[in-house]
């Protein structure tokens, strides 16, 4: 006997999923019988994403779209009806440069590390000015805000809907240098919760799932390359229960349960993904 998680008939849209965490997660969506429509902020690799799974058998097309612009976002999630929603997009946004250029990362160890686009880390909050926060905001709060005011309508007249929100642990504990950044995430954490209270009735669930450092650039092959990330890996991951970085499907076989019908009955909660870096009851 065997378990089984069967999304078919069902449609997920995965905003940031034409790269790292987000891909893994529309692989997996895919993989259990979803419809997949990749979200990214930059359309070639959308694209890359949904061909990759119609090459593998599946089903998915690209949704190219910017979560924190409302127009937009409600344009494309109402384009067909959704039945589960991933919102993965986030960090500090899109990178102001070429899509193509080398892109900064946080501090390996750090949650939320290990991305693609500008730093999460901002420095000390003392020295930091309100038009540094606004990126922040833009996408890890108010872009899951439009997408789940898109996504509820249809979800709450057919009573059935998956929302799933990727949060940070540094919004669950905090961390230095990332403040606007945690706080941002806390705040999409906080939004879950309530809205879960509102349309549990409606027979949706609304969750939260926190990452630690999960490695999206290589990191840990830059550290076989380079002492020195090799020995700050090191000493970061001396923070985490299972000493290793995280691995994008990691994360998506959490996601991928929490959208079918086995985890009908949790909502409003927030689960960590994270090797130990945080241990709460």
């Amino acid at each position: 006997m065997s378990f089984t998680i069967d999304l078919s008939g069902k449609t997920a849209v995965v905003t940031g999923g034409g790269q790292g965490v987000g891909r893994a997660i529309c692989l997996s969506l895919a993989t259990a019988g979803a419809r997949v429509l990749v979200n990214d902020y930059v359309s070639d690799r959308a694209e890359a994403v949904a061909k990759e799974i119609t090459e593998s058998g599946g089903n998915a097309v690209a949704s190219p779209f910017d979560v924190s612009d409302y127009a937009a976002a409600t344009k494309a999630i109402t384009a067909e009806p959704v039945d589960i929603l991933v919102n993965n997009a986030g960090n500090a946004g899109p990178a102001v440069r070429d899509a193509k250029a080398p892109a900064a990362a946080a501090a390996p160890g750090t949650p939320g590390a290990g991305v693609r686009g500008p730093s999460v880390s901002l420095g000390e909050f003392a020295n930091t000015e309100p038009a540094d926060w606004d990126r922040y905001f833009a996408v890890n709060l108010f872009g899951v805000m439009n997408c789940i005011r898109a996504a509820l309508p249809h979800m709450i007249a057919s009573s059935h809907g998956r929302i799933i929100t990727i949060v940070s642990d540094a919004g669950r504990v905090g961390e230095p240098h990332m403040a606007p950044y945690a706080a941002a995430k806390a705040g999409a954490a906080g939004l879950t919760r309530a809205v879960a209270r509102e349309v549990g009735r409606d027979g949706i669930t609304v969750n939260n799932v926190a990452l630690g450092t999960v490695d999206t650039i290589g990191l840990e092959a830059m550290a076989r390359e380079s002492d020195e990330v090799a020995d700050r890996v090191r000493r970061q991951l001396k923070r985490y229960i299972i000493p290793r970085l995280g691995q994008p499907e990691d994360v998506a076989g959490l996601i991928t349960f929490l959208a079918g019908p086995a985890a009908s009955w949790i909502t409003g909660q927030t689960y960590p993904v994270n090797g130990g870096y945080s241990v709460t009851m």
